[in-house]
């Protein structure tokens, strides 16, 4: 008997050790892991297009965990039944207002690819959606890259989840700081994800050798859009932790102005461009930032240069890629396609400014100048942009033209 009660005794005491445990169904559980969700629904009847708003986990620009927002956007012409062609990953343009990133914005670009059979994924990037009240990291290409590529890997297991299949194509596509992220994110694929290949990358007007853009911005003294200027300097002054004050980098009246009319999220880019009046850097940057020889440009010019997507790593061989430029852009220097260039030819790839050559790299650079004021330069190549892209879209999936490209369409790129 009194064996018994010792028995008895120990398995009292050996049950008590085992509900102290986490995985006891008497105890809390561990915080369930960050997973993607589908956070919203929305349908556009006249594009029969349906938009799913997502947040997927990432990093933020100091590489920590985060959560982020983007959305997912399939043409009617899909269905769980019919599965698609293939997808885009699309990386977005500048914006600075609030509700002009994917998950909030009119989704003008991913309506277009409405009727390809190509399901669209885009990030929001890190100060938009979820991250509304962070300051953007504006054209730190690496950031914005491993936002979309966590994008698109969230987004194919949500997909998934929902049912949908996909044929084995990829696009990775983009234009003007878009087509920055896009050089971006086919570098980040290179370099960490060996198992996602792009059929073609579209890059276009992007600011490939960021430094370079800095030093022509300074050196010519004008740019076609202030604000895209000083989002950068604000930017990798902040996630670069230069530590720089304001009043070091602006002068009055932009200096007293910066919250109000960048940073808020209110005003979209041409505001803020009126606002600052003036397409003259010394209107709105202090003597010590344009002297590239001061400490303070420097400064700006190494961590720039950490940032440049024109040197320091190996592209792929057989890589596809079409990149496009307008000549007279002069909100992004068309030195920053021809660093692209010279960087392919570098490495022995095999790269033409010549389409009839058929290379894996077709590189088109050329002048076509400003179709009206609502389309300057810089939008004008968006046209030519896209146009090479839609185009190698129909011969890769072998349809023909399924919408009719407009300038309206790309006012704003």
């Amino acid at each position: 008997m009194k064996q018994f009660k010792l028995m008895m005794m120990a398995a009292i005491l050996l049950t008590a050790a085992c509900t102290d445990q986490t995985d006891s169904p008497l105890q809390p559980s561990a915080p369930e892991e960050n997973k993607a969700r589908i956070t919203e629904t929305i349908r556009y009847e006249t594009e029969k297009t349906t938009a799913y708003n997502f947040e997927y986990p990432s990093t933020d620009p100091y590489g920590k965990p985060c959560t982020l927002s983007g959305t997912i956007t399939i043409g009617d012409e899909v269905t769980t039944a019919a599965p698609a062609r293939g997808m885009v990953l699309y990386n977005h343009f500048t914006v600075y207002r609030a509700d002009q990133c994917p998950s909030k914005g009119d989704l003008a670009v991913q309506k277009m690819i409405t009727g390809s059979g190509l399901i669209t994924v885009s990030a929001d990037y890190y100060g938009f959606g979820i991250t509304e009240d962070k300051q953007q990291a504006y054209c730190i290409s690496a950031v914005n890259a491993q936002a979309s590529v966590d994008a698109l890997l969230s987004a194919r297991e949500l997909l998934k989840g929902m049912g949908y299949s996909w044929d084995d194509i990829l696009f990775n596509a983009g234009y003007s700081q878009g087509g920055q992220t896009s050089m971006a994110v086919l570098k980040l694929v290179t370099e960490r994800y060996p198992d996602i290949h792009f059929t073609y990358t579209f890059a276009g007007g992007g600011s490939y050798d960021i430094p370079e853009t800095y030093r022509q911005s300074i050196q010519s003294g004008e740019t076609a859009m202030p604000s895209t200027v000083i989002s950068v300097l604000l930017a990798y002054d902040e996630y670069f932790q230069l530590g720089i004050p304001r009043s070091d980098i602006f002068r009055e009246p932009t200096l007293s102005h910066l919250d109000e009319w960048v940073l808020s999220k209110k005003y979209t880019r041409e505001e803020i461009d009126e606002r600052v009046g003036s397409g003259a850097i010394s209107a709105f940057a202090t003597d010590d930032l344009l002297n590239m020889e001061s400490d303070l440009s420097k400064r700006y010019m190494t961590a720039l240069d950490r940032d440049n997507l024109s040197k320091g790593w190996k592209v792929r061989e057989g890589e596809k890629i079409i990149l496009v430029h307008n000549l007279a852009d002069g909100a992004v220097p068309v030195a920053n396609t021809e660093a692209m260039y010279n960087f392919f030819v570098e490495q022995g790839l095999n790269v033409s400014r010549t389409k009839a050559d058929n290379p894996d790299i077709y590189v088109r650079i050329e002048n076509w100048g400003a179709i009206s004021a609502k389309m300057p330069a810089h939008e004008t190549g968006a046209l030519f942009f896209v146009t090479e892209a839609v185009l190698k879209v129909c011969e890769v999936l072998g349809i023909k033209l399924w919408f009719t490209i407009t300038p309206e369409m790309l006012e704003g790129m």
